[in-house]
């Protein structure tokens, strides 16, 4: 009997099995802490100029059209990086992704906190955008390979959680830290509050750097690779935190994977020993990557990963124009409302911003110090708070495919009217309710999409459609705040009948996207 229990404990172990052994406990909720750091560090990075700009323009000169470049020059480095961070994730690891990607994020923002131009502040955005792509979109992979089947499903709950809170921090930050009065010299450098709050807004990247010195690869990861020694070593060291118990006492003692075991040939740092088998063995998965875009070419296909790839573009393009704008645009009406002016609709407060250059430096510089004060920034939190709300009231009726199906439809409907109604509104109160509910809509149409893209597509093909539906939709992002300043500046009307014209072609895409519960594309 004796002989048997021990036959059965040298049998090899694959990895849902050698996981579900480790169980749930301490080493799992230091790395979900871990994580937060790191998805934050993507809000901040996409919007932080957003709330800096009422601040900025002031001290550097800012047009229209310099502020749409800002916005976009983020998303312009996502864009690139993408593609490589993949590479880069699939053949050095995730923990290395995760450490150097942290600690140069952190790096660039600090250097964006100390720029005195505005190429100097576009060019470091740029590295931001480069850089933070990667250890965002290795986090969710690397989370997911530290959890059972058990958990697994809620690692989206807590990743989409964690980003909806960071929205909120964020204007929190901003209205804390932009009202105090900061000015101070460095030999020739100046550097004034918005310089203050870029150099904060750099603390989740490098702190997520630093927890993730303390954890160790992905055994998944490890696993893939063939290196079955150190993913043992993973699973026994996350078994003694979680159970409390020896490393020798984890019961698995082989592992077994499609993969065969190259431990031998493998150096201390689980990576092949010569620069040559190196080099071989990166080659060799980019190759397969390539091979990954074969069947996107053909039936069914193609057809459906273009419908995904525009509804996205289309989507992201209109909710990142309202989104990264909308700072300014309550700023604006917060100045406007303190000047006595009778008219604070979003109209007037377009044309307002549209024409700034004109304006003399008297006129400047009273509306600056009107930027600083703390109203401007509560509309930003309520906002990001209703998002927050909604996102957790729909999330659970993500998991069945015919609801979420129709919730995209109906929301992509209703936001067509929503920001067409932005051109009507004339207050600053009916602003925020508007834009809180379509921001919440259109979040939740992002996520909808996403999610269904999982069920549609088979798994081979998987991680190269999500990576091309985000590449779109940073594309939409880089596109939209380009456009935006031009049709702002050609009449209040444009810009919105270019947001729903959008909108109405991202619904009628969605009306061709079809999947439910039980059939998908696998």
């Amino acid at each position: 009997m004796a002989e048997r229990a021990k036959d059965n404990t040298d049998e090899a172990a694959d990895f849902e099995t050698a996981i579900a052994e480790c169980g749930f406990g301490f080493f799992n909720l230091f790395i979900l802490c871990s994580a937060v750091p790191c998805l934050m560090a993507m809000v901040f990075s996409a919007s932080a100029l957003s709330y800096v700009m009422p601040s900025a323009e002031c001290d550097l000169d800012l047009s229209i059209v310099d502020k749409g470049m800002l916005h976009a020059v983020t998303y312009a480095g996502m864009i690139i990086s993408a593609v490589p961070w993949g590479f880069i994730a699939d053949t050095v690891g995730r923990r290395h992704v995760l450490i150097a990607g942290g600690w140069l994020d952190g790096f660039f923002v600090l250097c964006a906190s100390l720029s005195q131009d505005t190429a100097q502040l576009m060019a470091f955005k740029f590295f931001d955008g480069f850089i933070i792509c990667g250890p965002f979109a290795v986090v969710v992979s690397y989370l997911a390979e530290f959890h059972g089947k058990k958990h697994r499903p809620y690692i989206m709950l807590f990743v989409g959680l964690c980003v909806s809170i960071g929205s909120m921090l964020l204007p929190l930050l901003a209205y804390v830290l932009l009202p105090v009065p900061i000015l101070f010299k460095v030999s020739s450098m100046k550097f004034r509050t918005w310089q203050v709050f870029l150099a904060v807004s750099s603390v989740p990247s490098l702190l997520s750097g630093l927890l993730h010195i303390f954890l160790p690869e992905s055994p998944k990861f490890l696993m893939s690779q063939g290196n079955y020694k150190k993913a043992l070593d993973s699973f026994q060291r996350i078994y003694k935190l979680n159970k409390r118990k020896s490393r020798e006492s984890y019961p698995v003692k082989r592992l077994t994977d499609p993969t065969p075991d190259r431990s031998g040939d493998l150096d201390s740092t689980g990576r092949p020993s010569t620069l040559k088998e190196r080099f071989s063995r990166a080659k060799s998965k980019f190759l397969e990557g390539f091979k990954q875009l074969k069947p996107m070419f053909s039936n069914p296909y193609l057809a459906i990963s273009l419908q995904v790839y525009c509804l996205h573009f289309c989507q992201i393009m209109c909710v990142n124009s309202v989104r990264l704008w909308l700072p300014q645009i309550f700023a604006t009406m917060n100045a406007m409302d303190s000047l006595g002016a009778n008219d604070t609709s979003v109209c007037s407060v377009l044309d307002h911003n549209a024409n700034t250059k004109s304006m003399d430096e008297e006129e400047k510089m009273v509306e600056c110090a009107l930027h600083h004060d703390p109203d401007s920034y509560l509309d930003n939190i309520t906002v990001a708070g209703i998002g927050l709300v909604g996102f957790l009231i729909i999330f659970p009726f993500m998991r069945f495919q015919v609801v979420a199906n129709h919730i995209l439809k109906v929301f992509l409907f209703i936001c067509i009217f929503l920001v067409g109604s932005l051109y009507f509104v004339k207050t600053s109160l009916m602003t925020m309710i508007v834009s809180a509910v379509y921001l919440t809509m259109m979040g939740i149409c992002a996520t909808t999409i996403i999610g269904m893209s999982v069920v549609i597509f088979p798994t081979l093909m998987r991680t190269m459609v999500l990576l091309l539906i985000m590449t779109f939709g940073r594309l939409g992002s880089v596109s939209g705040n380009m456009l935006l300043p031009i049709f702002m500046q050609l009449s209040c009307l444009a810009p919105f009948l270019w947001l729903c014209s959008l909108m109405s072609i991202a619904f009628l895409f969605s009306l061709f996207l079809k999947v439910d519960d039980q059939q998908s594309l696998n």
